[in-house]
């Protein structure tokens, strides 16, 4: 077993267990903090998979944008961050619904690939992948940054309080 190996089931691990914090946590700026953490681990992993320019834009969209965003949202529209007990719920039900469709994948998954062998594709480039995002992907990334604008306006526009007028 090599550093790299050690070093990837290191990071796997904390990704999963602040994975699972995320999803098991009671406070949801916990939650995004998790989130980061996991986040952060899933970027390491890219980068011990020697693909440095997926990690970095793991780092910079997903943990320097989107959680970001999510925590303003939160912070924004004053939304309750502790514990809550109206929300509690059964767990054995969502435990029971995400393990059926975690084999049912699993399953899926040996079933089209049979422990065969998939040839690679030929290694991409920056000039590769540039052309492929301004060419291809210009319209939906687009979209999706006007959504995202759109909903920081709506959380805005719902946290302010408009006064009463008095007669």
């Amino acid at each position: 077993m090599t550093a790299a190996d050690v070093l990837m089931l290191a990071l796997g691990a904390v990704a999963v267990g602040a994975g699972v914090l995320v999803a098991s946590t009671r406070h949801l700026v916990r939650a995004g903090l998790y989130l980061v953490v996991c986040l952060g681990a899933v970027a390491g992993l890219y980068l011990v998979l020697t693909a440095e320019l997926v990690a970095w834009v793991q780092l910079l969209i997903y943990v320097g944008a989107v959680v970001v965003l999510l925590l303003f949202a939160v912070m924004l529209t004053r939304a309750p961050i502790g514990a809550a007990d109206d929300l509690d719920r059964p767990g054995w039900p969502a435990a029971l619904v995400g393990g059926g469709s975690g084999l049912g994948l699993a399953a899926l998954l040996v079933d089209a690939y049979r422990w065969s062998t998939v040839d690679l594709p030929e290694p991409g480039t920056a000039e590769r992948l540039g052309t492929e995002l301004f060419r291809a992907w210009v319209l939906p990334f687009e979209v999706l940054s006007v959504l995202l604008l759109s909903a920081l306006v709506g959380a805005i526009a719902i946290s302010v309080r408009i006064p009463e007028r008095r007669r």
